[in-house]
């Protein structure tokens, strides 16, 4: 498992990971420190998370990528799953009920993406860029500007994709991910220049490197979903994104009922 983490999410990741272990038991936890952890974060991450491994932003880098954001630690993932799979974990996520979904793809080697709606599969690359120029408008943001351009790349006839979350996602052992990566992200730089720098560029190549892995699969939703998209009753994985969880309670009640139930 890893996680990039900042001083001020220090405990709500405690909460993510330790609601996540409870249902799929971590061999190693990882954490690309953003730089602002101090030494007592570090302490207090270590007493609750045994064996936990950290590393430096700078560590984490990679020739002809792009650095900031949250590259860093698709690079790290990259490199450390090249031999172990590793789960992407980020600090504003809750697990609470079980996620067999997700215990069977790290069992059977699958990546795995938490998706946007109902019935989301892995799609054909070049066809969702045709949809996108169609559909976009004046929409100028790096996703969009990135996805209409996918069938320009000289991976095109074979790329798949999904408009998956970079929050929580699932990567296989194996190689090619970094070459992948290097590939894809100088011809963005070459197709729609500076904008491919900018915040999300990250989310669009972890979906890139997820859907091209063999038998990758999308999360079944809302049982895995946003806080916006919460459903009591069936989501057993939640990604609180933005101020959502600052918002009605719900956030901090369902950390107590975590705490309480599960004793986490």
């Amino acid at each position: 498992m890893l996680s990039q983490l900042q001083h001020k999410d220090v405990l709500m990741y405690l909460a993510a990971v330790k609601s996540f272990a409870r249902r799929v038991p971590p061999s190693i936890v990882h954490v690309v420190d953003d730089g602002s952890l101090t030494p007592e974060d570090r302490v207090l991450l270590s007493q609750h998370v045994p064996d936990i491994r950290f590393h430096a932003l700078v560590d984490c880098r990679e020739p002809g990528l792009p650095t900031g954001g949250t590259w860093e630690r698709l690079t790290a993932i990259a490199r450390l799953s090249q031999t172990h799979y590793v789960i992407q974990l980020d600090a504003d996520t809750l697990t609470r009920g079980p996620i067999d979904e997700v215990k069977n793809t790290v069992q059977a080697n699958r990546a795995f993406a938490i998706g946007t709606r109902n019935g989301q599969e892995i799609e054909i690359a070049r066809e969702l860029a045709g949809w996108t120029r169609a559909s976009a408008g004046a929409a100028n943001h790096v996703q969009v500007q990135a996805e209409i351009h996918f069938d320009r790349l000289r991976e095109a006839p074979t790329l798949k994709y999904t408009r998956g979350c970079s929050g929580f996602a699932g990567f296989p052992a194996g190689p090619g991910k970094i070459e992948l990566m290097r590939s894809v992200s100088a011809q963005m730089q070459e197709l729609i220049g500076d904008k491919w720098n900018e915040w999300g560029s990250e989310q669009v190549m972890s979906n890139l490197v997820v859907a091209n892995q063999s038998a990758a699969m999308v999360l079944p939703h809302p049982d895995y979903t946003d806080c916006e998209k919460l459903q009591p009753d069936t989501t057993r994985f939640v990604h609180f994104i933005g101020t959502c969880r600052f918002r009605n309670g719900r956030y901090a009640e369902m950390i107590n009922r975590l705490v309480q139930d599960e004793k986490i």
